[in-house]
């Protein structure tokens, strides 16, 4: 059984020195193909050689290293495509405690080991992800319940990892061409930090679970609670709830109906949590989904939250609307993106027309697809446009990016990743987009879709509303 990741900052940091003279191999490697090869080489084949060296270093530090490695790869376009795919690995590693190790945590939380706690305690985790493992157990009370236990060290490595990552990222921005600014590179991993902190906190995660249970106005939608008497900061006790994964529940081969209403009912979270509470969970892992019996769609996992900020909201309608336009309103969207904070206001409309609106093209069209038409097939949405040459373009006038906007931007193409796999047919019409020029959509309650759950039902009004696009730069 694999043991807890090593916390010793010399033996981490040695990890990553290693990573850092590797990439200058590669360096010197594609440098010298480039001397003697007629035709320029594969910049491609190199960006995916750095992105598996920077994999392989953080797969060794595992923990907080590995859940940042895959908080990146979730950012499509901020890394060069070749590595962003390398970093995503990470979404396929866990590493889970041993017996001995379970037993030492309870015992250091509570003072009382799993036989005085519970009922029962399954010593198996039936669920590990990078930073903790969930284990089924019965209350004395009779009640089922998971315990979610994080790893050790995590909280003590926090800020270590993250600037060895910060070190490991600088070094291999000297290598390629198509890495973001070290500005911006600066703010995601500000980001990530805030991230991970929240994530490690898991009083914090308890206390969201109540606060969405709270305020989802859809009874199709349920939100496990803790048990406080047996949470604390670095255990969490939550009502277990019956149901099925996406990937089990699709093995059932659900019938075209229950695919949309669970669909629509994904679709209208999203928008709902977006602009009615303007506050979003933001790890869309299809692990935090449960397809549970009777139509009601079971929500896991608020560790990662995230309180928008009503001008990114705006800003973000303000965008939809000019995108959609026929013809596109192109002096709204370089407004938008201005007031978003992405580009520099002195911008001059040529170069916004004619070097960064072409690099954007194939990505607003496939963001177009769903809203134009009134019920659109998820199933038939093709995979996005990976970025290419157009990145660097990009990557060349973007000023900022918007506190927010990575946290939106997993929970959008979460959503669009699970309807695709879904084949979900769902109806895109909204409060959001298509507005008239000056209004303010944000923050009205749209009228709630009559969304056909499976057996004849219909989903009580309040269930919220359907998403628009999402004028997406990165």
């Amino acid at each position: 059984m694999p043991q807890a990741p090593r916390t010793g900052k010399l033996a981490r940091s040695a990890v990553v020195g290693v990573a850092v003279a590797r990439a200058g191999v590669a360096q010197l490697a594609h440098s010298a193909r480039q001397r003697v090869q007629a035709t320029p080489t594969n910049t491609e084949a190199h960006d995916e050689a750095l992105g598996r060296i920077a994999f392989q270093a953080l797969n060794q530090l595992k923990g907080v290293a590995l859940k940042a490695s895959q908080l990146l790869s979730m950012d499509i376009g901020l890394l060069p495509e070749a590595m962003r795919q390398q970093l995503a690995r990470a979404h396929y590693q866990a590493t889970p405690l041993n017996r001995a190790l379970v037993l030492k945590l309870l015992r250091q939380e509570f003072g009382q080991g799993p036989d005085d706690l519970f009922a029962q305690f399954e010593p198996q985790a039936f669920a590990a992800a990078s930073l903790g493992q969930v284990h089924a157990a019965t209350l004395h009370t009779g009640e089922d319940v998971a315990v979610k236990l994080q790893y050790p060290g995590m909280a003590a490595t926090l800020q270590s990892d993250l600037q060895l990552l910060r070190l490991l990222l600088s070094s291999l921005g000297q290598h390629t061409t198509a890495m973001p600014s070290p500005q911006v590179l600066e703010r995601t991993l500000a980001d990530i930090s805030t991230t991970l902190a929240q994530e490690l906190d898991y009083v914090q995660e308890a206390r969201q679970l109540q606060w969405f249970a709270q305020h989802l106005p859809s009874p199709w939608l349920v939100v496990p609670q803790p048990v406080p008497s047996h949470s604390t900061a670095r255990v969490l006790t939550m009502h277990k709830l019956g149901g099925l994964h996406l990937e089990a529940w699709l093995a059932t081969h659900p019938s075209q109906a229950e695919r949309d209403h669970y669909g629509q009912l994904l679709f209208d979270l999203f928008l709902h949590s977006c602009f009615c509470l303007q506050h979003l969970q933001t790890d869309p892992h299809p692990g935090n989904f449960l397809f549970m019996p009777g139509g009601r769609l079971g929500l896991l996992d608020f560790g990662c939250t995230r309180t928008l900020e009503p001008a990114f909201c705006q800003g973000l309608t303000r965008a939809w609307c000019a995108v959609l336009r026929r013809p596109k309103d192109t002096a709204a969207l370089q407004a938008a993106y201005s007031q978003l904070g992405l580009i520099d206001p002195a911008m001059s409309e040529a170069v916004f027309l004619t070097e960064l609106l072409p690099a954007l093209q194939a990505m607003q069209d496939w963001q177009c697809l769903p809203f134009r038409s009134a019920v659109y097939d998820f199933g038939q949405l093709p995979l996005p446009p990976r970025p290419g040459a157009e990145h660097r373009q990009v990557m060349q006038h973007l000023q900022a990016v918007p506190p927010d906007l990575p946290y939106f931007d997993r929970a959008h193409l979460g959503l669009v990743q699970m309807l695709r796999s879904m084949g979900a047919r769902v109806r895109t019409g909204n409060a959001w987009i298509f507005q008239e020029p000056g209004t303010n959509p944000v923050n009205t309650t749209p009228a709630a879709p009559a969304s056909a759950a499976p057996g004849g039902q219909s989903p009580p009004a309040g269930a919220g509303a359907s998403p628009g696009l999402v004028a997406r730069w990165r």
